[in-house]
Formats: C-alpha cells, structure tokens, sequence
C-alpha cells in the first residue's frame, strides 16, 4: 500500500505533519509565509516549501509542487491563523475581532484549496473559540462553504466536528483545540476519545501525561555552555522562586491567604506560572511577555528541547532562529501527538490502512519526584491593596473604548 500524501497549509514549524508523518503519511507539499518556520521545515525536512502567502499561490501550484493531481491527495490538513477567534482578547475587552479580521480570510484560503484539490479527506484545526455560542460564525463559514463545495463537484464531504484537550490523548501539556475531518465519499468520521484522564476522575483510563514524563530524562541545561538564555526578566523575576509548582501570581493575593502583591485575576493566568512535574503542562505561548509562563519548576524559562517535547515534537527536530522565533514557531504549533492520534484513526475509518502503535506518547515516568522548595519573598516586594478584576469584558482595556453613538 503507497504512503498516503499529504497537502500542509499554514504549516508553521511542521506540528501537524511530524504527527502524520509518525502516523504513516507523507507531506507532499507544505505552503508556509513565515520565513522562520520554512528554515525549521527545511533543516528538519525534505518536503517541498512554497514560501509564499497563500494568497499567491494557485491551487494548481501547489498540485504540482507536490507532483499530485486534482484528487489524488490523501489529506488537506491545515490551521488557518487562530488570533481573530482566540480567547485571549476575550478576556481583556469582551471581544474578539473574528471574521472582522483579515487574518480571518485564511479560512476562505483552506476552503478554495478543499475544492481545487478534492482530497481523500480533510483535516482543519483552530481554537476551541471558533465554536463559542453565539461567536461561531467562523466554524458556519467553514460548514456552510463544504455544503456548497459538495454541490459544485458531487463531493460528499460530512464534516465532523470536535473539540479536545491534547492533554486527554497523551500530550504533557494541556491545551484545546477544535477539529473538522471530513471524507470525500461521505463516510462518517468519528473522533477518537480520551485515553487518558486527569486523576481523580471517575475513570479507568490511564492519569494524563506529566511535564515530568515529558521532561523527566534531560539533563539541567549548563549555564556555562548552553547558548539559551533561559533567565527569567522583568519587574517581577525575582518573585518566581517563592511560588510553589503549579501555581502562578495569585499564590500572591489574599483570597490566597498570602502577602497581597496582586488582585485576585487582575493578570493573564500565564503570570508567573510554573510548571509542576506531576502534571501536564499549560498552554505553551506563542508571544509571551517577560512574566509569562509557563516556567520550569528550576525558576527560569524552558528551553527549545523542553518546549519541543511539551508540544511531542520528535527529537530529531531543530526549531531555529531566535529565541523569539523559537518560542512563536513553537507556541504555534499544534501538539505532534494529535496530529498523530487523528491521523493514525482517519487513516483506519477513511483511507483503509492499519492503525499503528503511536510513536509520540511520551513514557510514564511516574512518581515524580517531589516539588522544589520554594524561597522567601524578596523583601522588595511591598505588599498593598489591590482590587479583584471586575469580570470578563469590564477589563482596563474595555473600560478605554470609546461608547458608541446611538
């Protein structure tokens, strides 16, 4: 049976495809603009690169690039830009700018190129905020465009949707995602469900995968040699070592019972947060501010090798460029290890091939080792009052927009 061949839009720094790749597929063409993420594909690949926006590029050339004809590919698979449906500008103003956003018009992108090439199947990937009620006009963009695909070309595309947390599958880190599959001839494709489960849930499934499975076997970076600049920066960087594992500024408010530095969820979550070994990972940023976490439980910022196995990149891949290029191309990237569970079941249910041991879960390194003590509050520090913040929407940020006309 021939390796089943995959279109890559909007690949980034190759998250999907070294998942589909561990799944048994092999990516045929990859469309990237970002020209830090073509030096990562390039070093660790040998896929075909078109280095362009997608909106100069004609589905015909990205056939051809891929030596594939209209039809002939096994997969599209693709994660449009998700900062127009992100949760993040949610929670600062009570919007997001959605459709309203050119970044938004990615979407019409993947579509185009759905019914240029007609693959076997399907794969779109973006935040869970592009199905939020009542804000989902994105997600019935993409369904109502594949209902109009089917009727010009007698396609029968049923798409399936799905959100996840990658933590319920086996990635080390916590982060959710919505998923559409569909396949060509109609075929009902049905996700795979959780195989693992936090503790203490009602559950026979294995405990989630833990930043300590993912990170447990390397060795503390050396100082002295590494050419990673790991220090934490900013205001607040001394503060880092007095929060416990798994907890991040609150620990320093006095709903928390502690000396009041803060409001309570007057900050991102990510502020100050460190990881803890006996638990997966938070959501990896992609452009985070010099307090944003998460951190090591060693105080200081992770490295490209822990950043790449919180996101179960294989080990043979490099990320390059700068730390911040390093960071974003990472912080972007969709967990290897979904792509492979997803792959490996459209694979069985669409394109009829046997599904293969998974090659991405990180091992169990259970128990953990215990947390590291933490140290006294610098005496810099001063504490204050400060007011709780004042709910979604009623942010500093909402509160400076201007009241419009009526």
């Amino acid at each position: 049976m021939s390796t089943p061949r995959v279109i890559s839009l909007f690949t980034g720094a190759g998250g999907i495809d070294y998942g589909l790749e561990a799944a048994g597929y092999e990516t045929a063409v990859a469309v990237e603009i970002d020209p830090d993420c073509c030096a990562t594909l390039r070093q660790n690949r040998s896929w075909q690169v078109i280095e362009r926006d997608i909106f100069d590029v004609s589905s015909d050339e990205i056939l051809a690039a891929g030596s594939l004809k209209r039809g002939h590919a096994a997969l599209l698979v693709g994660g449009p830009p998700c900062q127009p449906f992100s949760k993040a500008g949610l929670w600062a103003n009570g919007q997001t700018a959605r459709l309203g956003d050119a970044r938004a018009s990615t979407l019409h992108a993947y579509i185009r190129v759905l019914e240029d090439t007609l693959p076997q199947a399907f794969l779109l990937e973006n935040v869970d905020g592009f199905s939020y009620r009542g804000k989902d006009e994105g997600l019935r963009l993409v369904l109502d465009s594949i209902d109009r695909i089917n009727e010009r070309t007698g396609a029968k595309y049923t798409p399936t949707v799905h959100l996840v947390n990658a933590a319920d599958v086996g990635v080390p880190q916590a982060r959710r995602r919505l998923l559409i599959a569909g396949a060509r001839d109609g075929a009902t494709f049905t996700f795979p469900g959780a195989t693992h489960a936090a503790p203490g849930q009602d559950s026979d499934l294995p405990s989630h995968r833990t930043a300590w499975d993912a990170l447990g076997d390397l060795n503390e970076p050396d100082s002295t040699t590494n050419e990673e600049d790991l220090a934490v920066r900013g205001r607040w960087a001394d503060l880092l070592p007095s929060i416990p594992e798994g907890h991040n500024y609150l620990w320093f408010t006095s709903e928390m019972g502690h000396t009041p530095l803060f409001g309570w969820r007057t900050r991102y979550w990510s502020f100050l947060l460190k990881l803890a070994k006996n638990r997966p990972s938070w959501t990896i940023a992609a452009q985070p501010g010099p307090g944003t976490g998460p951190f090591h439980w060693k105080n200081r910022r992770l490295s490209m090798r822990e950043l790449c196995r919180l996101q179960t990149f294989p080990d043979d891949v490099v990320i390059t460029g700068s730390r911040g290029a390093i960071q974003r191309q990472i912080g972007n990237a969709v967990p290897s290890l979904l792509a492979e569970v997803i792959g490996r079941e459209i694979g069985a249910q669409i394109l009829g091939r046997k599904r293969r041991k998974l090659k991405l879960l990180p091992p169990d390194r259970s128990p953990a080792p215990p947390a590291e003590k933490t140290r006294r509050k610098p005496e810099k520090y001063k504490t204050g009052k400060h007011a709780p913040h004042p709910g979604t929407g009623l942010g500093p940020g909402a509160r400076s927009r201007p009241v419009p006309a009526r």
